[in-house]
C-alpha cells in the first residue's frame, strides 16, 4: 500500500489543455499580443496562480527565437515531454533538443525544478520531527521517487525525534549483498543519534518492498540493537508515493 507524496512537477488539473490553448495563443512574438495578454502583465494583475505552465516557463527564459515566442517554445517542449512532469525528468541533451531551447534554457529549467524541489523538502525551515512516516515521505518523495538510480539515505534522529541530519550513503545498486551495514551508522554514532530511518528509491516506479529490501531491513535492526541505535522505520520511494515497511507490519520496535 503506497501513500501519496507531493511532487513539485505536477500542474493543475487541465494543464495539457491549457499549453495547447496558450501555444495557439502565442506562437507568434510577444510584441503582437494585446498588454492584457502578455504574460508579464497578467502576472502583475492576476498573480502566478493565473498563468499556465508554459507563459511560466516563457517568463523564465524571457525572448523568444525567430518566428516564435518563448511562450510558444515553452508549449511545445511541454508536448514533447509529456508536461511539467516529463519535462522535470527530461536530462539536458533531451531539452537542448527541442527546438528554440538549447544549452542555456535547459540550464535554467533544470535550475528551476531543482528550486521547486528544494523549497518542497527545506519548508518548515529549521529543524523537523518525525511523528508519522508521512513526515519523511512528503520531504523525499520531491527528491528521489523520479530520480533514474537507486539511492539509500539515512535520516538521523534525537532521542525526541528531530532531524539531525539526512545522509545520502549509497548511490546506485542498493543490494543488502553490497551496502556496508556500518555505513549506515557511521554518522549516527558520531552525532550520538538515537535512531535512524532508512529511505531508497526504486527507479521502477513501484515502491513495492522486495525481498532485498526486507533483507537489509533486518541486518540494519540487528546493528541497530547492538549499537543501541534504534532502526525506526524504512521508506521505499517510487514516483509520487512511498511505502513505509512500519505501516506494512513489519516489527520495528525493541523486543520487550
Amino acid at each position: 500500500m503506497g501513500r501519496r507524496g507531493r511532487s513539485v512537477a505536477s500542474g493543475p488539473a487541465g494543464e495539457t489543455d491549457t499549453t495547447s490553448r496558450t501555444a495557439e495563443r502565442l506562437d507568434g512574438a510577444i510584441q503582437f499580443l494585446t498588454p492584457c495578454e502578455r504574460p508579464r502583465e497578467r502576472l502583475a494583475v492576476h498573480g502566478a496562480a493565473a498563468l499556465s505552465a508554459a507563459e511560466l516557463i516563457g517568463l523564465l527564459w524571457g525572448t523568444g527565437t525567430q518566428g516564435l515566442s518563448a511562450v510558444g517554445a515553452a508549449a511545445d517542449a511541454l508536448r514533447r515531454h509529456e508536461g511539467l512532469i516529463g519535462l522535470a525528468r527530461a536530462r539536458d541533451v533531451e531539452l537542448e533538443a527541442v527546438p528554440g531551447v538549447g544549452p542555456v534554457r535547459a540550464a535554467q529549467l533544470t535550475a528551476a525544478f531543482e528550486l521547486g524541489r528544494r523549497v518542497v523538502t527545506d519548508w518548515p525551515q529549521g529543524r523537523w520531527t518525525v511523528r508519522a512516516p508521512r513526515d519523511v515521505g512528503e520531504r523525499l518523495v520531491p527528491q528521489m521517487g523520479y530520480l533514474e538510480r537507486e539511492e539509500l539515505r539515512v535520516v538521523l534522529l534525537n532521542a525526541r525525534n528531530a532531524v539531525l541530519r539526512l545522509v545520502t550513503v549509497y548511490q546506485g545498486n542498493v543490494s543488502s549483498s553490497l551496502v556496508r551495514i556500518g555505513e549506515l551508522f557511521r554518522d549516527a554514532v558520531r552525532l550520538n543519534a538515537a535512531g535512524l530511518i532508512l529511505v531508497h528509491n526504486h527507479p521502477s516506479g513501484d515502491p513495492t518492498p522486495s525481498p532485498d529490501d526486507l533483507r537489509l531491513t533486518a541486518e540494519t535492526l540487528a546493528a541497530g540493537r547492538l549499537l543501541d541505535i534504534q532502526l525506526l522505520d524504512h521508506l521505499i520511494v517510487a514516483g509520487d508515493g512511498f511505502v513505509s515497511l512500519r505501516d506494512r507490519g513489519v516489527a520495528f520496535d525493541r523486543p520487550a
